[in-house]
């Protein structure tokens, strides 16, 4: 394999929506440009990049992957990510190394959630983007109809600069509207196009030839005057105005492929490599000193070292791979690199280029490049390897928050231990899990990015690791509080022979605003109650107040005022005072009007726009609270605040409502007030918990 310096690398993250035909469009990429010697297809699970055993049974992209090949003395890195909602972070993440993105649009379905999300990801990187529209040889495929849609969603910069020879088993090629040359392939899948004119029935060919044209002179002045004055520009002229304002995001040029036909693919590789930026182009990368100021360094061979890990997986064979990209210097296997974030020197055993699971190893690595590197033993997803000498941190990319959680608890007794082990190895390579213990219901959690992404992580625990686990759904976490007053006393007197127990308060109970808590104000004076047992008298408050009288949920949002009471020379002691406290915070809740608290979420739901009627009224419907909707292209975003009780289901409704087509993130907002009905079902339901009864939902 050749060493390629960063100038003749390009770095392009592969995204869409699920099904879109991304991995096909590797797979083509790979076997014509000879980096495998056959067509692999996901529907025959032998697609290179999707080779994880989940992946080949549900025929689906889990994770990112990486590839690689050579076209035109150019290396084009791959990154293949997956486009379903459960999974679409790994984009975000993939992207965050890429110097491109290639968005993939089915010709059948247009600009779908998914897409748009992944487009919303390369605009924060600021990426230059090619769209590839894929599957023009299938059923209702349609240029007209799927360039509407990418235009309507993604911006009218996304400008054609190929047209499709024929549409859905018609297909045969495409037409070239910057050399007006055609493409015809064969319908082997060989993927060797002939090189021909235009056929004179291609009637759009030069309305866009001229669309483009047009395009590119507004973007540029010096082109916008050439334009005016000779009413047209050079093929030279196009190339050159196009390069330019594809890396400054103001075009976004559009092609059209089969990815499973073959066909397509040798021009979406000479775009490749003749518009996008090469790996050094940004000219440098901003990261953080040994001070936290920010610096810029040079993405050149002559700088210091330095390397941001963006994912990490686990291979059987090698066990941990980290894979990183180099941003300065040159890495060997004599380089012993120093991982800034642990403040751990690593030692390299060997630097791998991947294709999809295959690993050819490589005696160095220039600025620009990607990489992996395996049995590091400190570095984990996010972390920056440098020279010692010349530190620098690349900040990691912050993933959002999981929707969904579920209580899990070990099918066998001795597996507790293992549990906690086997779940922290799985979240050193998929950030979008989360694992810990809720305090209140006492329950482990495992949150994932959707359903699926749980159920997929507990099959890893089993096949990886050996640990079966029991999914619940989880308890939600309710507290409890006041809306009245109260004015009432606690008192402790003991008396069994020798010292007695004495302790004497009187307390106030109020409320106080949502998320304030609890709150304890001293207003003893003339020394009702000695200083020394005071804290005491909170103690017993603190302590009581974690199991409220209502259903054994924490006590929030009150103030409590210690005003008066009294003490025994000989008998009181810090005890009796914890003990009075916790009588007088029982005695008063009750009489202050307790109430049940429930967490409300701030929900945002995206889906097409034909399902908009039926999100609201199932918002609605969970006692939901829109709070605003909008219209982006075809899509719908509806924004409300529900509670979470009803949304512990909501994944798999919406996944059914909108047929895999909708998705929502959710996070917590504030507490508020259960109504009655329902509050009486909770109570019940606690109660009955604790004798081991259940009690049955209407």
């Amino acid at each position: 394999m050749n060493v390629y310096e960063g100038k003749n690398i390009r770095n392009v993250g592969i995204v869409g929506h699920g099904g879109s035909g991304k991995t096909s469009l590797v797979s083509a990429i790979l076997f014509d440009t000879g980096a495998t010697n056959r067509l692999g297809r996901v529907d025959e699970g032998n697609a290179p990049t999707d080779y994880d055993e989940d992946e080949i049974e549900r025929k689906i992209t889990i994770s990112a992957k990486l590839a690689f090949c050579e076209w035109n003395k150019t290396k084009i890195n791959i990154l293949d990510t997956p486009g379903f909602g459960n999974f679409i972070q790994e984009a975000r993440g993939a992207l965050r190394v890429a110097d491109a993105a290639i968005v993939v649009v089915d010709a059948v379905s247009g600009v779908m959630v998914q897409t748009e999300k992944a487009w919303a990801y390369a605009e924060e990187f600021h990426l230059p983007r090619l769209v590839v529209v894929n599957r023009m040889d299938r059923d209702t495929a349609s240029f007209e109809r799927s360039l509407e849609s990418i235009q309507q969603a993604l911006g009218r910069m996304c400008v054609p600069i190929q047209v499709p020879l024929g549409e859905e088993k018609a297909f045969r090629g495409v037409a070239d509207l910057i050399q007006m040359k055609a493409y015809v392939y064969q319908t082997d899948g060989s993927g060797k196009p002939s090189e021909s004119d235009i056929p004179a029935g291609t009637a759009s060919a030069q309305e866009y030839r001229d669309k483009l044209v047009e395009a590119v002179a507004e973007s540029d002045e010096t082109l916008m005057e050439k334009f005016f004055d000779s009413g047209s520009l050079t093929n030279e002229e196009v190339i050159t105005g196009l390069k330019k304002q594809v890396a400054e995001g103001k075009i976004y040029p559009v092609l059209y492929t089969s990815a499973t036909g073959n066909i397509g693919l040798q021009p979406l590789l000479n775009t490749i490599v003749n518009l996008l930026p090469d790996a050094t182009a940004r000219g440098t990368i901003a990261g953080k000193d040994t001070h936290d100021k920010e610096v810029q360094r040079k993405i050149a061979d002559s700088e210091p070292f330095s390397a941001f890990v963006f994912k990490t997986f686990s291979d059987p064979f090698t066990g941990r791979v980290s894979l990183f990209r180099v941003y300065s210097g040159t890495l060997t296997t004599e380089l012993q690199p120093y991982n800034v974030n642990k403040g751990a020197t690593e030692r390299l055993g060997s630097i791998v280029l991947l294709q999809g699971k295959t690993q050819v190893a490589v005696p160095k690595i220039h600025a620009g490049d990607i990489a992996a590197a395996a049995k590091l033993k400190e570095t984990q997803t996010g972390d920056t390897l440098c020279d010692k000498a010349h530190q620098i941190s690349y900040a990691p990319v912050k993933w959002i928050e999981p929707v969904i959680s579920f209580a899990i608890e070990p099918k066998s007794r001795g597996d507790e231990e293992k549990i906690s082990t086997a779940i922290h190895k799985l979240m050193d390579e998929d950030l979008g899990l989360r694992y810990n213990r809720e305090p209140q219901t006492k329950e482990f959690l495992l949150a994932g990015q959707g359903q699926m992404h749980v159920e997929m992580a507990v099959a890893r625990l089993k096949k990886r690791y050996g640990v079966e686990v029991l999914l619940h759904p989880p308890k939600v976490p309710y507290r409890e509080t006041i809306k009245g007053k109260a004015d009432v006393q606690g008192k402790h007197k003991k008396q069994s022979g020798g010292h007695g127990q004495y302790g004497d308060c009187k307390i106030r109970m109020e409320p106080l605003p949502r998320g304030s808590d609890f709150e304890f104000v001293n207003e003893i004076f003339g020394g009702a109650i000695p200083k020394n047992f005071i804290p005491a008298v909170e103690k017993g408050i603190q302590e009581s107040r974690q199991k409220g009288v209502l259903a054994g949920f924490p006590t929030v949002d009150f103030r409590v005022v210690l005003y008066d009471g009294s003490y025994h020379d000989v008998d009181s002691s810090e005890m009796a005072f914890k003990i009075a406290g916790s009588l007088a915070f029982k005695k008063g809740i009750k009489e202050a009007r307790p109430i049940l608290l429930e967490p409300v979420m701030n929900v945002e739901v995206q889906g097409p726009e034909d399902f908009a009627g039926d999100l609201m009224g199932d918002l609605n419907s969970r006692r939901g609270r829109v709070q605003g909707m909008e219209v982006r292209g075809h899509t719908t975003i509806i924004r409300a605040q529900v509670p979470l009780a009803e949304m512990l289901n909501y994944a798999s409704d919406l996944t059914s409502k909108t047929g895999a087509r909708g998705s929502y993130t959710m996070e917590f907002s504030h507490y508020d007030e259960v109504p009655s009905h329902l509050a009486e079902k909770v109570i019940a339901n606690a109660k009955a918990a604790a004798t081991g009864e259940e009690v049955e939902e209407e």
